[in-house]
């Protein structure tokens, strides 16, 4: 599934889901294992954070994803953080019912179906999580938010 030919990184990641006007961005442990942070940003924050990340040494490499917006990611990353891209076909379908999976629809939304439900928030984060996921081959464990 990957896009890229190099070798796991060792230690923490960041996976990215580009965007223009917004960014998910998800942060792991060091054994990739667990979903740290998690959030939905404008794109400067969502930089600043990745360099911030970085000098602080909380993570190792970035997981983007393919689609809208990666080719200025690409060139805005590139000599900062070693970039690995996934492709991301499906994953906002995907993303959504795995929204639904770390956070149980309440109230008046459990009584639609699951096909009509959306997500009360923007879930780039929840993509940026399932492009990691895809690249690393194996899933993440997150908390649901509260």
């Amino acid at each position: 599934m990957r896009n890229d030919s190099v070798a796991d990184p060792a230690g923490p990641l960041a996976g990215l889901d580009p965007g223009k006007s917004k960014c998910g961005l998800v942060r792991t442990d060091g054994e990739a294992q667990v979903i740290l942070e998690a959030s939905v940003l404008p794109p400067d924050t969502c930089f600043e954070r990745l360099l911030e990340w970085r000098q602080q040494g909380l993570i190792h490499a970035v997981v983007m994803g393919d689609g809208t917006g990666s080719r200025a990611w690409r060139s805005r990353l590139a000599g900062q953080l070693p970039l690995h891209t996934i492709d991301e076909r499906g994953s906002t379908l995907e993303a959504r019912q795995r929204y639904w999976d770390l956070e149980p629809a309440q109230g008046w939304r459990r009584l639609l179906p699951e096909g009509l439900r959306q997500p009360p928030r923007d879930w780039d984060d929840v993509v940026a999580q399932l492009l990691l996921e895809r690249w690393l081959g194996h899933p993440l464990t997150r908390r649901p938010s509260r």
